[in-house]
């Protein structure tokens, strides 16, 4: 094609316009025409091997896995697949996309994908668990993850197997919208192999040094006989404080009323539910421990209603701590909520007194600071659906 500088039709600024926009679409040709021929591919009917995706990068197998499933329309956060479908003219985006239209054969062909992704990955992503069912993990093959991040891949061993996340809703929420999550009617923690358990605990250890918080739920079988200490309850968020105060319970074989802490626990392997046991029963340095926890509680419900918030106070939550703690100073005057997760989460503590006449006007002026406070750290809080769709 040639273009005349001297052509009366166009004017200079349009004919570079014009050019520009030729070597555009030649461009977006190009940089896709590794996934081209699987534009054209019928995921519905026919199944792919891990050697049809051999000489694919990881970019290129990324768009393969949106080829599929924007066949149906899925609209995707990730920019890559988005800027990739939007520019075919065959995606038709639909807002009412949900899993249920992918066949067996499609999440078959996913699963090939995601593995392959997974292979290619330098480090651990969420989404990857799956392809560590039966491989050891290393701590340079974790990597470095946001706190979000840490929970997802934890919790995705688990998942893998049907567990269930009554207790966070965000993450139930985060599972439900993988295509490959089944809910087990009764998640059994001994599903998991040898592998995942030790993967799980690899996963763990290294959240907690990189998050630098002392105490984790599932460590106080190590202070069964020690004292802890508040300076390592710091970094800890409220939710977390709660399960290590009931995990001393649950150890001793308490059962719970909660339906989310009876559920939590049931799933830890070492839980052994007595029907005779009583709260008395505790005593030493467990009820000692029981008792700094409390107190430190006190301490940070005191700090979010009383007292103004600090940014160390937030500082290694991730967004959907901050947002408990946020809706937990509402939460303290009675405040009813339309979120059934949040209202449930909060129907299940003794302090809760739902109060349908609430308004914002019983809030105090520290309260009011405070939630401002919070709500310009969620703006910069790392949130766990930020991690990899599919």
């Amino acid at each position: 094609m040639k273009y005349s500088l001297s052509c009366s039709r166009f004017s200079l600024p349009l004919l570079l316009l014009v050019l520009l926009g030729t070597l555009s679409v030649a461009s977006a040709q190009e940089e896709y025409a590794a996934v081209k021929k699987w534009e054209s591919f019928n995921f519905t009917e026919r199944t792919i091997t891990p050697a049809d995706l051999g000489k694919l990068e990881i970019d290129d197998l990324k768009l393969v896995r949106g080829i599929v499933f924007g066949k149906h329309g899925r609209v995707f956060k990730d920019p890559d697949i988005r800027r990739f479908l939007e520019s075919r003219s065959w995606y038709k985006a639909a807002a009412d996309f949900d899993n249920a239209k992918l066949n067996d054969t499609e999440r078959r062909n996913l699963d090939v994908i995601r593995i392959a992704e997974a292979q290619k990955h330098d480090t651990v992503q969420p989404g990857d668990m799956r392809l560590y069912t039966t491989r050891t993990l290393t701590i340079k093959k974790l990597g470095r993850h946001t706190p979000a991040e840490w929970t997802v891949l934890s919790a995705e061993v688990e998942a893998i197997h049907g567990k269930r996340f009554e207790d966070t809703g965000w993450l139930q929420q985060y599972f439900d919208e993988r295509y490959w999550y089944r809910a087990a009617d009764k998640y059994d923690p001994k599903s998991l192999t040898e592998i995942e358990r030790k993967n799980l605990q690899l996963i763990e250890s290294v959240r907690k040094k990189q998050r630098r918080v002392a105490l984790s739920p599932g460590d106080m079988e190590l202070f069964e006989n020690k004292l802890i200490t508040e300076a390592m309850l710091r970094g800890v968020s409220l939710h977390e404080l709660r399960l290590l105060r009931n995990e001393i319970y649950a150890r001793h074989g308490r059962i719970f009323r909660t339906d989310w802490l009876g559920q939590y626990f049931s799933s830890q392997p070492w839980y052994d539910p007595k029907e005779d046991f009583k709260d008395e029963e505790i005593s030493g340095d467990d009820k000692t421990n029981i008792e700094t926890i409390v107190k430190y509680e006190g301490k940070l419900h005191d700090q979010i209603s009383k007292r103004p918030i600090t940014r160390a106070l937030l500082e290694g939550l991730f967004l959907e701590d901050v947002k408990k703690m946020r809706e937990e100073i509402y939460a303290r005057h009675g405040k009813v909520f339309k979120d059934p997760w949040t209202q449930k989460y909060f129907a299940s503590l003794d302090w809760y007194k739902p109060d349908p006449n609430y308004s914002d006007a019983s809030l105090s002026a520290v309260e009011k600071r405070n939630l401002v406070v919070i709500a310009g750290y969620e703006k910069k809080a790392v949130t766990a659906m930020s991690t990899i769709e599919g």
